[in-house]
């Protein structure tokens, strides 16, 4: 170390802890550690601890020690916070007549939650346990790694609870036919199985191409709604085990899809399928790479608006309807900004590993507006076509979803640049788009019980 760094080091020392805990191994190797004193003295780049009194074992003069100063408060009910350390590695020599121990540190590792939050810490901590359990792997001559239970690990793996994305539109597509007067309840469950298939394929795909291309690696401000699953990453899988299970899930999907086609309307399912898959598959998969070029978003309008809705409902009704591809555009938009929305916080790694989202190309200001109008036009949909007829006039009700955009409008204008406590906005986001959905869906349930239980329904009821 520095003499430089020593002193930056130790400079704020007596300010942030009140104590110092010395640790070393006595002379059978077992590990010992006792809490003392001290006194720094940056500009000589040592720190004076008092001696230890009263013990029968003490520090040894001479070989290495560990010296760790640390700091946490307690936060009753909540947890912990001002989270602190720094921990260094020396020599210790008396002076003062024995009276203390001067230690000139050489090594140093610190954090400060402060100046790096908790979850980047230990995510930066990563390619260090990876080193320690190849380490403890040659020891003990087993392989030593990362677990979890086999359904945790596939709810991560495959990010399950972002079903979301899947279920709205497949559910408002169900809606429109079946107040057309199409309804299936078996093709319904099939459709929405393929439908979730395909997603889950699409989310391990982008884990297995994120993490070829540098992306998971270049990310250390993950979040619990963007990032990924990493569990490539964090070898809790294998590249291989994430491509099979993609392809296991893309396969039962795309089964289901062709089995449905058969059975109802061939060209039009296998056609809305093939865009599907196409817009799935090359979503991060080279050479399109469509998130990398700043399409991802257009990507993920389509795919969950127009095609999942027009999929929906070609399997229930059989034909083609101008009302679903409307209603499938709201939803396509507000899922498309959780993407949107959910790339902020992966701008450095995305832009370490070239991939140039909207969120890394754009600015802040052009991020929020482009937010604001997204938004402004999703809602204004919904509103011209329930006061229109071109929806029933009951889904105007999905207007009640629009309070939900501005805690996330505050949240982008605050903390744009803090990741974490980006994570309410990012929830907030995702409960727009499923909020939405959900009300549209019962605008049409609405219409479909009064078209059956009157025989002429007052024009704000149909």
């Amino acid at each position: 170390m520095s003499a430089a760094a020593a002193t930056r080091m130790l400079d704020g020392l007596e300010g942030q802890y009140t104590h110092a805990v010395i640790a070393f191994l006595d002379d059978e190797g077992y590990p010992l550690s006792v809490a003392t004193g001290f006194r720094a003295e940056p500009e000589r780049g040592v720190v004076l601890l008092d001696a230890v009194a009263g013990k029968a074992v003490g520090p040894p003069i001479g070989p290495e020690v560990n010296v760790v100063f640390s700091h946490i408060r307690p936060q009753p009910g909540v947890g912990y916070d001002e989270r602190r350390y720094v921990s260094l590695w020396g020599q210790l020599r008396p002076v003062d007549d024995g009276r203390r121990l001067e230690f000139t540190p050489a090594r140093v590792q610190h954090w400060d939650e402060q100046e790096v939050p908790f979850f980047e810490f230990s995510e930066r901590g990563v390619p260090q346990a990876h080193r320690y359990m190849d380490q403890l792997s040659r020891e003990t001559g087993r392989r030593v790694k990362p677990s979890l239970s086999p359904f945790w690990l596939f709810l991560r793996a495959t990010r399950l609870p972002f079903l979301s994305a899947t279920i709205v539109p497949i559910g408002l597509g169900i809606s429109v036919a079946a107040l057309h007067g199409a309804w299936h309840w078996w093709l319904a469950v099939l459709t929405l199985v393929a439908g979730a298939c395909v997603h889950l394929g699409l989310n391990v795909a982008n884990d297995v191409f994120d993490t070829a291309s540098g992306a998971d690696a270049a990310n250390v401000t993950p979040t619990q709604f963007s990032g990924g699953s990493r569990v490539i990453h964090y070898g809790l899988l294998t590249m291989r085990q994430m491509q099979l299970m993609s392809l296991g899930v893309y396969a039962v999907g795309l089964g289901i899809g062709l089995s449905l086609a058969i059975a109802r309307a061939f060209w039009p399912i296998v056609i809305i399928g093939a865009v599907g898959a196409f817009i799935s598959y090359f979503y991060t998969a080279p050479p399109l790479r469509l998130v990398h070029r700043g399409l991802g978003e257009i990507a993920v309008f389509l795919g969950f608006g127009p095609v999942m809705v027009l999929g929906a409902y070609e399997v229930q009704a059989r034909t083609f309807s101008w009302e679903a591809l409307f209603a499938s555009l709201p939803v396509g938009i507000l899922i498309a900004l959780v993407l949107y929305v959910n790339e902020v916080p992966d701008r450095p790694g995305d832009a370490a590993a070239g991939k140039r989202t909207l969120a890394v190309r754009l600015s802040k200001p052009a991020v929020i507006a482009g937010y604001v109008g997204a938004v402004t036009v999703a809602f204004l949909l919904v509103l011209s076509g329930a006061l229109s007829g071109v929806l029933p006039r009951p889904t105007i009700i999905a207007l009640a979803a629009v309070p939900l955009a501005l805690p996330v409008y505050r949240g982008l204008r605050d903390h744009y640049e803090s990741p974490y406590q980006l994570m309410p906005v990012m929830a907030r986001n995702i409960q727009l788009h499923l909020a939405t959905g959900m009300l549209l869906i019962l605008g049409y349930v609405i219409a479909l019980v009064a078209g059956h239980l009157i025989t002429n329904p007052p024009v704000f009821l149909r």
